[in-house]
């Protein structure tokens, strides 16, 4: 897909078939100013863009190529561009809903995408950044396979250790610690380490947004912070060695502070991101304050991804009412990284040589609880 064209060339995957996946990516890929600023490659079925297009009243205005075709294996001089594929008919469902034909579709539109972001530099099917639309947790599971989500996926399949969630809104920039796990087994899993390194990563990526000295707060586990080992002695055998190592590598990491007003504050102005230890910590208050417009992104990867913070939406979907909003700074985001990691530094985005590309089968709207992450 190597061209001379400068903008970033993004893969933009469709999504669970039954979500509003389909139709957010319409109404994003035809959006002008959006074209102006990325190169947009869809990863999913053709019809079933098509389809979600009609729905939402939007005339297809992309070139369709099989993806099996040898076109798709040279540039593609043309865009958007939707890579059709062929995968099981989830839309032979009454309902949108989870299901098999689901899972197994959206699961083969990540696949591929992973698989061209990792190609080397000036292989013609290359891509600068993945923008994955909301698949469902269970329609995985239901096609045998058993991630947590998304970013779990993508740091395997990119053979990387220590990878952050965070997410990005006009008012709030977040990263995790812990990511899908239960939270009675938070105490298990929170570690000097897992706390240092969404602190270490959320600093790369304020820096590749062109903030070079980023303020940065870490939350508390426990309420008020701990109240210094009344209410328990995380904040001080955990977080508190972690922040005074990042301070040691020269990051301006301050904590651990009571979540309770921390956000707040960072809402005001006063931090330019917030390391949270667990997912809903950190995702009430993004969601709260903008979530039409909040980003999930994946750190630490060899290449740019991001995505809308919603999920599938199977109540809505199928209706033409999904608002594209967070797709469409999705893809806005990723085309900012893209350029800002070139400018400003931050993760390397060429993939290490030698890895394994091959596939493995392995407003009025009310979102569910099925998140793209």
């Amino acid at each position: 897909m190597a061209t001379t064209d400068p903008r970033p060339i993004i893969a933009l995957t469709m999504g669970d078939p039954l979500g509003v996946g389909p139709e957010v990516v319409a109404r994003a890929i035809a959006d002008p100013e959006l074209r102006k600023v990325a190169r947009i490659v869809v990863y999913g079925q053709n019809y079933v863009l098509q389809l979600a297009a009609e729905r939402c009243g939007i005339s297809p205005l992309w070139f369709r190529v099989s993806a099996k075709s040898n076109r798709a294996r040279g540039p593609l001089d043309t865009d958007p561009v939707v890579l059709d594929f062929e995968a099981p008919d989830a839309m032979s469902e009454k309902h949108p809903m989870p299901s098999r034909a689901g899972g197994l579709a959206s699961k083969l539109f990540v696949e591929e995408a992973i698989a061209d972001a990792m190609r080397s530099q000036g292989d013609p099917r290359r891509v600068d950044a993945i923008v994955t639309a909301p698949i469902c947790k269970e329609s995985w599971a239901l096609a045998g396979y058993r991630w947590p989500g998304h970013t779990e996926l993508l740091a395997f399949r990119a053979r990387v250790r220590h990878h952050t969630m965070a997410f990005v809104s006009p008012k709030l920039k977040v990263a995790l610690a812990t990511t899908h796990v239960p939270l009675m087994a938070l105490r298990d899993l929170l570690t000097i380490g897992s706390v240092y390194t969404p602190i270490d990563l959320g600093a790369q990526l304020c820096r590749m947004m062109g903030k070079k000295n980023p303020r940065i707060a870490v939350c508390g586990l426990n309420p008020h912070a701990g109240e210094h080992g009344l209410f328990g002695d995380e904040e001080g055998r955990i977080i508190r060695p972690a922040i005074d190592m990042a301070r040691s590598q020269g990051i301006d990491a301050h904590g651990p502070l009571s979540a309770d007003s921390l956000f707040v504050e960072a809402a005001a102005g006063k931090w330019d991101l917030v390391v949270a230890m667990y997912h809903d910590q950190g995702l009430i208050p993004i969601k709260l304050l903008d979530w039409e417009h909040a980003v999930n992104v994946t750190i630490g990867l060899p290449f740019v991804r991001t995505s809308p913070d919603h999920g599938t939406a199977f109540g809505i979907a199928g209706t033409g009412r999904a608002s594209a909003s967070s797709m469409v700074e999705a893809v806005r985001l990723a085309t900012q990284l893209v350029v800002g990691n070139a400018t400003h530094g931050g993760i390397a985005l060429n993939p290490p040589h030698g890895l394994d590309l091959s596939v493995s089968p392995l407003h009025d709207l009310t979102w569910d609880d099925q998140g793209a992450d």
